[in-house]
């Protein structure tokens, strides 16, 4: 639309036949208000100037029904239809500007009505989304983003940071949260709350905002990397907010709303679950899946085959390692290698992805504390979680790994939690990137069936001596020095035993 800067009020037509006085067709209802025109403008002979408690901030509807026409401070935006008569006009619901929000964006249902849902509240908003390996038309979200009243849009690829900097430490540690999950969701949050921090500080934004749910772990996860990297700035949350949630109670009201303001929505229909992805995993949560004894139908897996039907020959690999972080994959079947970070763990997806490997099905205990039930496909993680499991009691010490494998616990904890920026957290990732300095070597494995076999390994650094555990060699070992091992450790046993017999005579006496 274009500014009119003196077309202050445009008058209504005359009344016609089946029309109001102002000229409304009364079928249009209560709706529409019709008002007395103004005094006449200076500039445009008939046209008038609308009354001055309306001047402020407006929104009227064009007699054509095709536009918004904006009023504000005395500045008319003329129809975009080319149609100047006005026959309604009501007060704005939008509120004095608030600032600057940097909003997290997906391009989805949400986080798009979120968008124009933070414009009425006056907020100015810019738009980031992370590109962090999910499948995405990037430019249509952009263009979308800018449609619905986006400030600015930051469509930024982090997949190699994601990867380097989050994924490699999760992979040193071989952290996995209560036995199963190898925390892809919790991994990206504070790479994308990291980015979206420094957007804030660049632009001057006082606020960021998000679309997590305020039952799950995601709003923790962002909110405390944004507080910790940034202790001023100010969380928008609308799905903790009252107005926010009580106005959207379920989806068919965001949808009602997104058709009310001119929000794309999906014209096909929607999986009756939830689905998050990056470059680690996938995850499916909510909707039919809520119910834990409900089996996840055969469409809703994504990145991987279903292991029945993936192919009938495996795919032969050897990964290499240095201080505990894979630098090099290859194919023993057709020769093909991946070298640099990000290939290498896009490489290792599809392959894995082809077999079937890295589908979990498990009930969780969330931060917030409810369990919950998610779905998971993380087929490069599987991969190398078995891989760098293998080099690492290879090559290190025993008494340091179980150390280190109860650091890894805490880790998983904290990483789950939200916690990747606390002092604590930084303090494991030291601790554990020290252990990594002995693991060094290749790990040689099949991927076939849904399955990772390990088959071999060699280092440098091996702690291993074949010659010292041989059965057909002696070597520094002697034999006989077992005896007195045994009975050493045996004493112990006798005396825990010895006191049980005393308890359990004097039980039957």
């Amino acid at each position: 639309m274009k500014v009119a800067q003196d077309r202050n009020w445009l008058a209504p037509p005359s009344a016609s036949p089946g029309q109001g006085s102002a000229g409304i067709p009364s079928s249009w209802g209560p709706g529409i208000h019709s008002l007395a025109p103004g005094p006449q403008s200076p500039f445009l002979p008939g046209i008038s100037i609308p009354p001055p408690e309306l001047q402020a901030s407006s929104t009227i509807s064009c007699c054509c029904l095709r536009s918004l026409i904006s009023l504000s401070g005395g500045v008319l935006a003329e129809c975009g239809a080319g149609c100047c008569r006005v026959v309604s006009m009501e007060k704005s619901t939008m509120a004095q500007s608030k600032g600057t929000v940097v909003l997290a964006y997906s391009g989805g249902l949400d986080t798009s009505c979120i968008l124009v849902w933070l414009k009425e509240q006056g907020y100015d908003v810019i738009a980031y989304l992370a590109n962090i390996g999910q499948k995405e038309d990037f430019e249509a979200a952009r263009k979308k983003a800018l449609a619905l009243g986006a400030k600015k849009v930051y469509i930024e690829d982090i997949s190699r940071e994601f990867v380097e900097e989050f994924i490699w430490p999760a992979v040193q540690a071989n952290a996995l949260y209560e036995d199963r999950y190898l925390l892809g969701t919790a991994l990206a949050r504070p790479c994308i709350a990291r980015r979206q921090v420094e957007i804030a500080q660049r632009e001057g934004a006082q606020h960021i905002a998000h679309g997590a749910t305020g039952k799950g772990n995601d709003q923790v996860r962002f909110e405390l990397t944004c507080y910790a990297l940034c202790p001023k700035i100010k969380v928008v949350a609308p799905w903790r907010l009252p107005e926010f949630y009580q106005r959207f109670p379920g989806r068919r009201e965001l949808m009602d709303y997104a058709k009310k303001h001119g929000i794309p929505v999906p014209v096909t229909p929607q999986t009756p679950w939830s689905m998050d992805e990056n470059l680690m995993h996938i995850s499916y949560e909510a909707g039919i899946l809520e119910n834990p004894k409900n089996q996840a139908p055969p469409g809703l897996y994504t990145k991987t085959r279903d292991p029945a039907t993936s192919p009938d020959t495996p795919d032969v690999l050897e990964i290499e390692f240095e201080r505990g972080v894979p630098v090099k994959v290859t194919n023993i079947g057709d020769g093909a290698t991946r070298s640099s970070a990000l290939e290498l763990f896009v490489y290792l997806n599809d392959i894995a992805g082809k077999h079937g490997v890295g589908r979990i099905d498990i009930v969780e205990n969330r931060f917030v504390g409810m369990k919950s039930r998610g779905i998971y496909e993380t087929p490069a993680g599987t991969i190398l979680y078995h891989a760098h499991l293998d080099i690492e009691a290879f090559t290190m010490d025993r008494e340091v790994r179980k150390i280190k494998q109860g650091l890894a616990l805490k880790f998983s904890e904290l990483v789950y939690n939200g916690f990747w920026h606390s002092p604590e957290c930084e303090f494991l990732r030291h601790c554990i990137g020290r252990s990594q300095e002995p693991v060094v070597g290749t790990v040689h494995l099949s991927v076939f069936k849904g399955q990772v076999y390990i088959l071999g390994r060699e280092s440098p650094r091996s702690l291993y001596n074949e010659e010292l555990v041989s059965m057909n060699v002696q070597g520094d070992y002697e034999p006989a020095d077992a005896t007195g091992f045994i009975n050493i450790n045996s004493l112990r046993l006798k005396e825990y035993h010895r006191l049980q017999s005393k308890v359990t005579v004097k039980q039957d006496e």
